[in-house]
């Protein structure tokens, strides 16, 4: 009898040390469970903080949280959308916490890959936004703008400003970012297409700031000063950086602009004729999209694998009509 209590003991015991080791977690309580509230903890981190285009997007990630009601929007970015690694150490931090799920716009589409990959170990579901992921790590969803056909209708609207012929400026952002480098591939092709219109310069950057996007866009004016008719910059900082060129070096109006999301110095530009276009993409929807496919995706539902938010143009012509005026004012959206 004291034989079959001691086994039955040392049984009891081992079974006890085994729960308790930390390794027992189960992959299904590590993520997709709920906090305590019993709300779900979504991460969503842009590619940067300091431009209105991505507080749109926080503005559609909020949205979508009251919506659902069950989940919590926890954000943070880097300041600057130069700062890779940065943005990979946010994503780190939000893995360590063990959150259910990641919505993330990478500012380098191979840089991020890895980090990725760390939240597929750890069965973190991962949406990405806004710029694209090199190939190798599972998603839920891809929520962006079509930036190829944004850099089309940019072409198109820049040639209908040039009266179909002349010469073309295109300043691009900066290497891995793959939104941007969309875009850029999207205008040359269809400039390409044009014979009456020739590319001066497309092989220059003007990296990530307004300051680097004015010192460079002055370079290109000086130098084909007399030559060039258009000019198209692909996002924010570098946009207002070229507006700035073209008023200090006396083109403004003379050479034709198309900008690639808005500001209010840019809009500004609609009316005085010194901006032709500015394209647009839709960020409040793009971060609301993107936190209700994580969160269809934990309730176990099917999620699209890519979802287009829209893009379009607006001019001095259209710009206090809908959707144009939701659209050139992302950060004034309220919910």
């Amino acid at each position: 009898m004291q034989r079959m209590f001691s086994v039955v003991f040392c049984l009891t015991l081992c079974l006890l040390l085994t729960a308790c080791e930390p390794g027992s977690e189960s992959s299904a309580s590590k993520s997709g469970a709920a906090s305590a509230d019993g709300k779900l903890r979504i991460a969503v981190i842009p590619k940067g903080t300091s431009h209105q285009f991505w507080m749109a997007v926080k503005s559609g990630a909020e949205a979508a949280a009251e919506e659902l009601g069950n989940v919590e929007v926890l954000w943070k970015g880097p300041e600057t959308e130069a700062d890779t690694m940065g943005q990979i150490s946010v994503v780190k931090n939000f893995i360590t916490g063990q959150v259910d799920g990641i919505c993330l716009a990478p500012n380098h589409s191979q840089a991020l890959l890895d980090v990725v990959l760390e939240a597929n170990a750890e069965n973190i579901p991962v949406v990405v936004f806004d710029s694209g992921l090199a190939d190798g790590a599972e998603l839920v969803s891809y929520v962006a703008t079509d930036n190829y056909h944004g850099g089309v209708l940019a072409a198109e609207k820049l040639a209908e400003a040039m009266g179909g012929q002349g010469n073309v400026i295109l300043l691009r952002y900066k290497e891995g970012s793959e939104s941007t480098e969309q875009r850029e591939e999207g205008f040359l092709e269809t400039l390409n297409k044009m014979p009456e219109i020739k590319i001066l310069s497309s092989d220059q950057y003007a990296g990530t700031t307004t300051e680097s996007a004015l010192a460079m866009a002055t370079q290109l004016l000086n130098k084909y000063d007399g030559e060039v008719n258009g000019i198209f910059a692909v996002c924010e900082p570098n946009c207002n950086g070229t507006l700035e060129a073209l008023v200090q070096t006396g083109s403004a109006g003379k050479v034709k602009f198309i900008a690639f999301d808005s500001s209010d110095r840019l809009i500004a530009g609609l009316s005085d004729d010194s901006v032709s276009g500015i394209v647009l993409q839709d960020p409040f929807e793009m971060g609301r999209q993107s936190v209700l496919a994580i969160a269809a995706h934990l309730r176990g539902e099917t999620v699209e694998p890519k979802t287009s938010t829209g893009e379009y143009v607006a001019t001095g012509e259209n710009q206090h009509t809908a959707p144009y005026d939701r659209l050139l004012k992302p950060g004034a959206v309220e919910h």
